[in-house]
């Protein structure tokens, strides 16, 4: 299957999440909804792994790819918890369109540390994201 695939899949798999989420952190600490989520993801990932034999690569791991992978691990958890406690302070509707201002972020970011390029319809593309993420505000 080619990448946009997984990337539809992501997108429609995160926008019922955002459901999802809202509706579990009802009653409950968000730091604790985001743990028992996080354990869910642990235990999927690996059991993920294990299936389709991945794990037999552990010992090629080099230190810069744990470094990095364990940073964006980081950036995972602190996303989440700010994610969580949100969702359970505003409907879904508002909180996920700001969330999602990640693009923006990333496409930025990309080019500063990757030195990817940004194209015009890239950079209008993020822009209209943005702008429509800020409306949302005043919805």
């Amino acid at each position: 299957m080619p990448w946009w695939v997984f990337a539809f899949a992501s997108a429609v798999a995160a926008a019922a999440t955002a459901i999802l989420a809202k509706i579990g952190v009802e009653g409950l600490p968000s730091n604790l909804a985001t743990a028992v989520r996080t354990a869910v993801v642990l235990v999927f990932a690996w059991a993920i792994v294990f299936a389709t034999g991945e794990h037999s690569v552990l010992r090629d791991l080099k230190g810069r790819s744990m470094l990095f992978l364990v940073l964006s691990g980081v950036g995972t958890g602190v996303s989440w918890l700010a994610y969580f406690k949100a969702l359970q302070m505003a409907p879904a509707s508002r909180v996920a369109p700001i969330d999602k201002l990640s693009l923006a972020f990333t496409i930025v970011l990309a080019a500063i540390a990757l030195g990817e390029t940004i194209s015009w319809k890239v950079g209008a593309g993020a822009l209209l994201m943005v702008l429509g993420a800020l409306l949302t505000l005043a919805g």
